[in-house]
């Protein structure tokens, strides 16, 4: 294929649906996508939870009572407060963000093709390869972070905190530029983290797209079977990282 018709292919896989201009551009593939992951999500475990036995358990409930034990686990290890809303929002980033990654793994000529017929220019399927769509989650967890951190210690001992520590009171202005440097990497790391991977994973899918088709079966299997890996681990990691950072909201020093 032509390097400029391969430019073009790649380009316009990564290009998004786009409603609006400016600061007020909104992407409605992701919004609509991760509208609907969300709802797979709810569904999925409230039919669960209404069908549950208290003999031997179906595979939905077995699968929905595996992921609740795991995520609790990892809760009760790592989260040293108390409160009752970080398990459910734990299970809800994981299997959220999780569905966001499977994404991936769809071909990617598929969706896009089929949208194409019905005369939408672009589709972007994977929600989590888009910034905004990372940016926003972190933001969420970001703001839940500096709620707790008032609600749990207080306006003024949370001031103290950010002005004292960890050098004491003739250094402030430093204390504060440290605070602030720590706070704000929190969701800029957890964003970007998650982008960064799934941008370069559904890269290469594009790029494999763009090979032969009887070389595309011998590279797009195996890296599909690595980026299982991948996606599970990103959603993961994005879990255990805000439950972390919760967890050092609830903390008094």
């Amino acid at each position: 294929m032509a390097a400029k018709s391969a430019t073009e292919y790649i380009v316009h896989h990564l290009t998004p649906l786009k409603a609006g201009d400016g600061f007020w551009t909104l992407h409605l593939d992701t919004l609509f996508f991760s509208a609907v992951l969300g709802l797979v999500f709810i569904l999925t475990f409230k039919y669960a939870a209404e069908r549950a036995v208290s003999g031997v358990p179906g595979p939905i409930q077995n699968f929905a009572e595996m992921l609740v034990e795991f995520v609790d686990t990892q809760v009760k290890d790592t989260f040293h407060g108390r409160n009752e809303l970080i398990a459910p929002l734990a299970l809800t980033i994981f299997c959220w963000v999780f569905l966001m990654n499977l994404m991936d793994l769809i071909p990617v000529d598929l969706l896009p093709t089929i949208a194409a017929l019905e005369g939408t220019p672009y589709l972007r399927v994977v929600p989590s390869t888009d910034l905004n769509a990372t940016f926003a989650m972190s933001l969420s967890v970001f703001c839940l972070i500096i709620f707790y951190s008032f609600k749990v210690k207080g306006p003024l001992e949370f001031t103290k905190e950010i002005l004292l520590q960890p050098f004491g009171i003739w250094f402030m202005p430093f204390n504060v530029l440290l605070r602030v440097v720590e706070e704000v990497a929190k969701p800029v790391s957890l964003a970007l983290r998650l982008f960064g991977n799934m941008y370069a994973g559904e890269l290469i899918f594009i790029l494999i797209a763009l090979m032969p088709w009887y070389i595309q079966p011998l590279l797009s299997f195996p890296w599909a079977v690595f980026h299982i890996l991948i996606i599970t681990l990103q959603a993961f990691i994005f879990m255990v990282l805000t439950i972390v950072y919760l967890s050092m909201a609830h903390a008094s020093h």
